[in-house]
């Protein structure tokens, strides 16, 4: 649930889904944690009402990444719930529910939270906070499995998007034994992912650059994403980082089926890069719940999206940006190879165009809908390109993505199917 905080995503309504999740999937302890937002500790605070109201006993853990809070959900087989809105800017914030072991909810547990929802509870203690000792489980958990010492003379710079990674990057990456440099770590409730993070990487560039760093890493304001940048200052992005990432674990022998899994938005050139190389792709649909259904069924162990949220599926239960970024500095030192050497050499990527086209209305049938005019767009390209276009699952708008062989292509292909939308929809 995600929406502007305090309006539209109300204390009333946090409080009343407390309630109706804990009365949905069982009392016992609850783990809560949030990221910086100026509004998070008062959704906090209803939500553990809420919880309290619906026979739950639930436990603050203060400002912890979500990946971090998936994984004590599955060391302690509790229900867990993360405050807040990812990526997004400071004035959202949402609510994620993690079922017991950290799994994400199915729709029909959803589907019964959202009936029993009812008016909100009556005010309760405030919450004692377990903070350390959470920060000290999920480092402990990293250190065991990147290896103690994988990064000993390592220089990294962190950018942790004034949010939820703050503290534990820097703490995590300096006992595998990294010299860590840290920006955008200073939260104040309202700079979390501004002009920072893993949607804006140009001060994480210049800052790998001024410091002569191996590499850098960009999280975003929850910490499930990560974007890297090569000692040249180049941005590595989530195609490249899961494709280092499937040749990394066949190399360990953990590569179930030779198989690796990404959204409908990775470049054809990783798709093209993975056949040359003999691993199967499976594709789905745009989010990261469709990447994790999608590797519980085969049972696969890498898969992610281009946006940076990459799920090692037999090392954690959701997106962990800590996690595959601390692997990929790990995997590039164990070679002795640069990331900009192992980055450039894994995949070419063909130029991308992404055009948003705001509608007043959702259109889900809209590439049946404009099916002439996509196959006249894709006759353009040759059979050297991609189209794809979509309804934004969160925003009213259509998205409209081409690869082609070229850029001046690929942004006036984009551009034209843009304003056929627009004409239709628009």
């Amino acid at each position: 649930m995600r929406g502007q905080a305090l309006t539209e995503l109300t204390t009333d309504y946090v409080g009343s889904l407390g309630r109706a999740a804990a009365e949905v999937i069982g009392g016992g302890e609850w783990l809560i944690g949030r990221d910086t937002r100026e509004s998070g500790p008062a959704l906090e605070q209803v939500l553990l009402d809420g919880l309290r109201a619906g026979g739950a006993v639930p436990k603050s853990l203060g400002v912890l990444p979500t990946p971090a809070l998936a994984y004590l959900s599955l060391s302690h087989a509790a229900p867990a719930a993360m405050i807040t809105a990812s990526h997004n800017p400071y004035r959202d914030n949402g609510v994620k529910i993690f079922d017991v072991g950290g799994a994400k909810l199915t729709n029909e547990i959803e589907r019964a939270i959202e009936a029993a929802m009812g008016p909100p509870p009556s005010a309760s203690l405030p919450p004692d906070v377990d903070h350390a000792a959470a920060v000290s489980e999920y480092c402990d958990y990293l250190v065991d499995t990147v290896t103690t010492g994988a990064l000993d003379g390592l220089t990294i710079v962190l950018d942790c998007a004034n949010g939820a990674m703050y503290e534990v990057a820097p703490l995590a990456a300096r006992r595998l034994g990294a010299d860590a440099i840290v920006i955008n770590a200073e939260p104040n409730g309202r700079n979390i992912n501004e002009r920072c993070g893993a949607t804006h990487t140009a001060s994480l560039s210049a800052a790998v650059v001024a410091h002569s760093a191996d590499l850098g890493l960009a999280f975003d304001g929850d910490g499930d994403r990560v974007i890297a940048v090569d000692h040249l200052g180049n941005v590595v992005d989530g195609d490249r980082m899961i494709a280092l990432a499937a040749l990394q674990l066949r190399e360990e022998g953990q590569l179930t089926n030779d198989t690796v899994v990404v959204t409908v938005m990775s470049n054809l050139g990783f798709h093209k890069a993975m056949d040359a190389a003999g691993v199967r792709v499976v594709t789905t649909a745009v989010g990261d719940r469709s990447v994790l259904e999608a590797l519980d069924a085969g049972d696969y162990a890498i898969g992610g999206e281009q946006s940076g949220h990459i799920i090692y599926r037999h090392l954690a239960t959701t997106g962990d940006g800590l996690l595959a970024g601390l692997r990929l500095a790990a995997h590039s030192h164990s070679t002795g190879r640069s990331l900009a050497d192992l980055a450039g050499s894994i995949m070419t990527s063909y130029p991308q165009v992404l055009v948003n086209v705001k509608v007043a209305d959702r259109h889900p049938d809209v590439a049946a809908e404009l099916a002439d005019e996509i196959t006249t767009a894709a006759e353009s390209l040759h059979g050297e390109g991609r189209i794809l276009v979509r309804p934004s699952g969160t925003e009213p708008l259509i998205r409209v993505m081409v690869e082609a062989a070229t850029q001046p292509l690929a942004q006036l292909t984009a551009d034209n199917l843009a304003e056929a939308v627009l004409a239709r929809f628009g």
